[in-house]
This record gives structure tokens, sequence and C-alpha cells, in this order.
């Protein structure tokens, strides 16, 4: 375990009950972190059991950790300005920014050829364009408060080698394993790193959003979804899937004092299925 007592963290992506974001804002609340925990929305699945933020806050409140539940919508700088703002004046605050927010699969699966301008800039202005936002206001708060701090992105599998239908997705995720190596640069004089986790194919709600627009026409959703599954894990040395809580442990370790001489890395959470 490692030592995250008086730190505070902020995590966007963080409202899905088995998403990425929530499996990162409790391992860091576990390890002693407060966590501002924030989505597009403070419930992205409506259609979900789950409450959304409110649910994830009372998990992190729960641990005996502080918590502040924000709609921020990545891909709009005034929304990432106003949500630092608040955690800063509510919580004290950042010390660990954790960009998550990812754009869901949609009509952008599709070969290059067919490809919408509007879904492009849709996936490259939250997964890409997200992450600089909110790296940039995460990282102005920490120089003015004297520096020190964590960047940590998500990237993907996908930012490492092409996949075809998956072209503004790939391109968003190269785009993110490349801007944390510059600002890795830029920030290491000031005791901040910055990295990059590059998960495969994560048991999320997400997975059922793909396999829809990549099945043919007329498969059940579930047959689709299994199918995607399944060559995902046979693709994978480990054989299994990766879970939310692989990324989650991968975070915590690059969060704490232990990864202090780490800096510009984009790490594969991948069960052997890409070691690059």
């Amino acid at each position: 375990m490692y030592n995250l007592n008086g730190k505070v963290a902020f995590v966007t992506g963080a409202g899905g009950k088995h998403g990425i974001g929530r499996g990162i804002a409790l391992r860091l609340a576990q390890e002693g972190a407060d966590v501002v925990v924030t989505d597009l929305s403070t419930k992205p699945y409506p259609d979900a059991e789950w409450d959304g933020l409110p649910a994830v806050q009372a998990e992190i409140e729960a641990l005996g950790c502080r918590s502040l539940a924000l709609t921020c919508d990545v891909s709009d700088a005034h929304s990432v300005q106003s949500a630092i703002q608040q955690a800063v004046e509510t919580v004290g605050r950042v010390d660990i920014l954790l960009n998550n927010a990812g754009a869901r699969a949609a009509k952008d699966r599709t070969p290059v050829v067919d490809l919408l301008e509007a879904d492009w800039d849709r996936v490259l202005a939250v997964n890409l364009k997200g992450t600089f936002l909110c790296s940039q206001a995460a990282a102005r708060h920490m120089l003015a408060r004297g520096g020190g701090g964590r960047i940590i992105n998500i990237a993907s599998t996908a930012g490492k080698q092409g996949v075809a239908r998956f072209a503004a997705y790939c391109s968003s995720k190269f785009g993110v394993i490349g801007f944390t190596q510059s600002l890795a640069q830029e920030l290491a004089g000031h005791g901040i790193t910055v990295n990059a986790i590059c998960p495969s194919l994560t048991a999320t709600e997400r997975v059922g959003h793909m396999a829809s627009v990549l099945a043919p026409p007329g498969t059940p959703l579930d047959e689709a979804t299994e199918n995607l599954l399944a060559a995902s894990r046979a693709r994978t040395p480990i054989g299994r899937l990766a879970q939310p809580q692989d990324i989650a442990g991968a975070v915590a370790f690059l969060a704490s004092d232990e990864a202090d001489f780490l800096t510009g890395l984009s790490i594969p959470v991948a069960g052997g299925a890409m070691m690059i």
C-alpha cells in the first residue's frame, strides 16, 4: 500500500459504476487521499440502477476521506477552470490529476473514408483537448503553490498501435502520449511528474457501446459484446480482460512517492497483449 495521506486527487470521468474512473477514485481514497470526482453529468448512465457521482462520493467518504462531486465538461475550458477552482476552494488543493474522461464509442468507429468530421472532432475534443485543458488548469495551480504534484493520463494500447476503424480514437490516444512526454519535460524541474497509462480493453460499461457499433448489422447486443470480449481475452497472454482495479493499481503507484523518478512514461496495463 502507498501513503497518500494529505493528498488531494482530481479524477475525471468517475461516475460509472463499473468504470475505470470510479475504480481509481476508490483506490486513491483507500491510500488516504481526498478525492474530487467529476463527470459530464451527475448520473452519466441514467438507465442504470446506480446514482453516479453522489454514490462515488459517498463511497469515498465512507473510507474516511473527504470528497467532492462536480459536473465538468472536459472539452470546455471554462468548465474545467471552474471545476479546478471549486476543488481548490472546497478541499484546499489539487496534488494529483487523473485524466480519465473519454468519448464514448459511437459513429466514429468506422473506416476513415466514412468518418464524419463531427465525429472526429467529438473524440479529439474529449480525449485529447480535455486532457490538455485539465492538465493546463491543474499545472497552473500546482506551479502557483510552489510545485510538486502528479498528472496521470489514461491513454490506451490503441495509442501505441493503430487499429482499423479506430482512427479518431487512436489519433486522440497517440496524441495523449505525445502530450504526456512534452508536458513531463516542461514540469520536471518543478517536481511535477506526468505519466500515461495504456490499458487494453477493460471490462466497463463502455464495452457494450463499442460492441454495438462494431458488430455486423442485426447482431444481438449480448452476442456482439461477448464476441468482443472473447477476442480480447484471446489476444491477452494472461488470459483475462483488464479490470478497473488493474488500472487503479498502476495509478496508485504513479501517484505515490515510490514513483518520484518516473516521468514521461506510457505504461501498458494489458496483461501482456502489448509490451512496448
